[in-house]
């Protein structure tokens, strides 16, 4: 699985930290970044049959900040044509 560019994609995190991989993101004024992922096929097949996906956050031993998976696509348009989360 990795992250993947996408049309709403604001910045790109650790984009010059060779210690960690580039994630693309988009963030909204409310500070929600949501990033965007591609299963390769094995991944999805194992999904496929086991139902399960794991979620492994870097807290950092600091207070972990809510987080959410979604399989639906999370943008919609407001009245001035950009891009926010539903």
């Amino acid at each position: 699985m990795e992250p993947i560019k996408f049309k709403e994609q604001t910045l790109t995190y650790a984009e010059n930290q060779p210690e960690y991989n580039p994630l693309p993101a988009h963030k909204d004024m409310f500070g929600r970044v949501t990033s965007c992922w591609k299963l390769t096929f094995r991944e999805r097949i194992k999904i496929l049959f086991t139902g399960k996906i794991w979620l492994i956050l870097l807290s950092f031993n600091k207070p972990l900040t809510p987080s959410l998976l979604k399989v639906d696509y999370p943008f919609v348009a407001n009245m001035e044509g950009e891009s926010i989360i539903k």
